[in-house]
């Protein structure tokens, strides 16, 4: 594959293209027994011995429930449009059903505005992983009532904030929760069980139809989506055993949820594949699923690479390898995105999370941090680069805002563009924050350019 060269400034982005930094409530916000919020599911998880790699827990995390308008001047301060975060469902609805908890709305009513105030469209994530405790010990997403409580949630969210926020994300990550929480047991709730994992995705996808349905049927404005975690599989070498293993695997990855959401059907490869562990479907539920969406997220962080015989050693590519043992491989996700392109009818596509873990310090008040500097900016190429070819790209974001709780790898990997001193929550915009924001006016500059050269009458197309 050819070699990105960096973005340039001028490359002309849609003048509505959204440009965002990202957030989750578990990671960021800790308050974690306070103004009436229930537990969750990895409240739960993170008292388990062993499970989070330097023991720690959620419950300051960053401090951002107290700190909340300085954060938000700082979303601002980068020149960012658009801030993605999510509501902490046990926050707001304690157990995950029955009465509501008003303080936990009115926090999320103070971001909303505090954002709206500040220029920043609002997009909001109903599900980033944080079920509500009380449901996991009715069975949690493996039970068939868990995706009717979640539609109630979602109904009274966007009642409360669907009239003020840009877009509304029902799950980020479905595989995630399915895969991580309920096969290999890495992540909340610590299931290690195949058929349930199976039936989870079900549940989550079917749910994600479900609320769409409910929120347009009350009339809800803002925008309405998934985010997926998607990637392009690479076979290891060319071999057979390993381009079958590929296949199948861009099955479980991709095709599982893309299919489902855009075509009403699962991958019959993968279906095989399940055997008798394949998921429990009602009549109707696959055309629920693929209840036309607004929009779709998807987060890329680096390629896939599988082989039959020994594990693939990330290593052997020579490329860069982050903190977390990934590459850096932005051209993958040029890759992807004319892949969603040529074989879904996908509506817009927004780039939800993209950034990289790296070892930081800060040195006389700054963070020197070329390397995540470089990784955004090849990114932001990418997507250039997949728009020149005919990509709907609605916008992208950088994950994260903030260092924050990495879920089990805890505290150690930092992805933030802001560094977090954990023990005074002093915030630093690293030297990759300052670019963003340096980028984020040079793209401003050139759009009023722009406009002031378009003739009188003309439309604005993207790139």
């Amino acid at each position: 594959m050819p070699k990105l060269t960096p973005v340039d400034p001028a490359t002309p982005f849609p003048p509505d293209f959204a440009w965002g930094v990202a957030t989750a409530a578990f990671q960021i916000e800790g308050a974690a027994i306070e103004d009436g919020k229930g537990e969750s599911i990895w409240d739960q998880f993170c008292r388990r011995p062993g499970v989070i790699a330097d023991a720690s827990d959620g419950d300051i995390a960053c401090d951002h429930y107290h700190r909340l308008e300085a954060d938000l001047d700082l979303i601002a301060s980068l020149g960012a449009n658009a801030y993605r975060f999510s509501v902490s469902w046990p926050r707001v609805r304690p157990g995950g059903s029955g009465a509501w908890n008003a303080k936990g709305l009115d926090f999320y009513d103070r971001l909303v505005d505090g954002l709206l105030a500040r220029g920043v469209a609002p997009y909001l994530t109903l599900n980033h992983w944080d079920l509500p405790a009380e449901l996991q010990a009715q069975g949690g997403w493996a039970q068939r009532d868990t995706v009717h409580r979640f539609v109630e949630y979602a109904q009274g969210m966007a009642n409360r904030l669907g009239d003020r926020v840009a877009a509304i994300t029902t799950h980020n990550e479905p595989w995630v929760m399915a895969v991580l929480g309920h096969e290999t047991g890495v992540f909340a709730p610590g299931i290690k069980n195949r058929a349930i994992a199976a039936q989870v995705s079900h549940h989550l996808l079917l749910s994600h139809g479900l609320a769409l349905q409910a929120l347009r049927a009350q009339g809800c404005p803002a925008k309405l989506g998934i985010v997926l975690n998607l990637a392009p599989v690479h076979p290891a070498s060319a071999s057979v055993a390993d381009q079958a293993l590929a296949r199948l695997e861009d099955g479980k990855l991709v095709r599982w949820y893309m299919d489902a959401l855009f075509k009403g059907e699962y991958p019959q490869d993968v279906l095989a594949d399940l055997g008798d562990d394949a998921p429990r479907i009602a009549p109707g539920d696959l055309q629920t699923i693929a209840t036309p969406m607004d929009f779709l997220g998807v987060n890329y962080y680096t390629r896939v690479v599988v082989s039959a015989g020994q594990p693939w050693d990330v290593r052997s590519s020579g490329r860069e390898i982050t903190d977390m043992d990934w590459e850096v491989y932005p051209e993958c996700l040029t890759e992807l995105l004319l892949r969603l392109h040529r074989d879904y009818a996908v509506p817009p596509i927004y780039v939800t999370e993209n950034g990289g873990a790296f070892k930081d310090q800060v040195v006389d008040g700054r963070v020197h941090d070329a390397r995540r500097t470089d990784y955004i900016a090849r990114h932001i190429a990418a997507v250039a680069d997949a728009m020149r070819q005919g990509v709907r790209m609605g916008g992208y974001m950088v994950w994260s805002l903030l260092d924050n709780f990495e879920w089990a790898s805890g505290y150690d990997k930092r992805f933030g563009i802001v560094h977090v001193d954990y023990a005074t929550q002093v915030r630093t915009p690293k030297d990759s924050a300052l670019w963003y924001r340096d980028f984020l006016r040079q793209q401003k500059t050139a759009q009023a350019a722009r406009e002031t050269h378009r003739p009188q009458g003309a439309e604005m197309t993207g790139a």
